[in-house]
């Protein structure tokens, strides 16, 4: 049974439409929120979590659901050479993890991330700073790794709950900006 919490995210639920067709990961999927939603729009969708409980939550038609720890001491990017049309992350930050993911995109690939920033502190958790984005480190991460950055954002967000939020579109270097459809 899926609750409140199983509302997608209004800036993935923005830009999920201009994900073109092909497989898309859904990192750090937690109960498939996202993953749900992408399947909806037809993609095949590789849902990883290493919480096996909220991975169980995920699972559905058009999901493949795959339990592994991203962070693990030695741990691999386990999804090269493989490429995606779109990958999705939210609620989630381990900096290694920026550059496989932007390397994983398919040549006309889409990146929608969306997690914490410094000063979601004030907001509760999580307020450790290992796991807060520092004022505009999303759009340098993604400007660093050659990535177009098609809209970021932040600041403060009312819902699901009040946070401090950076959010960022950005397309493989080898997008043509023009061919970017969003539907909303």
């Amino acid at each position: 049974m899926h609750g409140a919490t199983d509302t997608p995210s209004a800036w993935v639920a923005r830009w999920a439409p201009a994900i073109p067709h092909g497989e898309v990961l859904d990192l750090a999927c937690g109960g498939g929120r996202h993953a749900r939603l992408l399947a909806a729009l037809g993609h095949p969708v590789l849902a990883v979590d290493r919480d096996a409980t909220a991975l169980a939550q995920a699972a559905g038609p058009g999901i493949t659901a795959l339990q592994h720890d991203l962070e693990a001491d030695g741990a691999a990017w386990p999804f090269a050479p493989r490429r995606f049309a779109g990958v999705v992350v939210t609620n989630y930050l381990h900096r290694p993890l920026f550059a496989p993911l932007a390397a994983a995109l398919a040549p006309d690939g889409i990146l929608v991330y969306e997690t914490f920033a410094q000063g979601n502190e004030r907001f509760g958790k999580p307020s450790n700073p290992a796991f807060l984005l520092a004022p505009g480190e999303l759009l340098e991460m993604a400007l660093g790794h050659g990535l177009r950055v098609l809209a970021y954002e932040d600041g403060v967000v009312d819902a699901p709950r009040p946070a401090r939020v950076q959010r960022l579109c950005a397309a493989a270097p080898d997008v043509d900006p023009g061919s970017v459809r969003i539907d909303g």
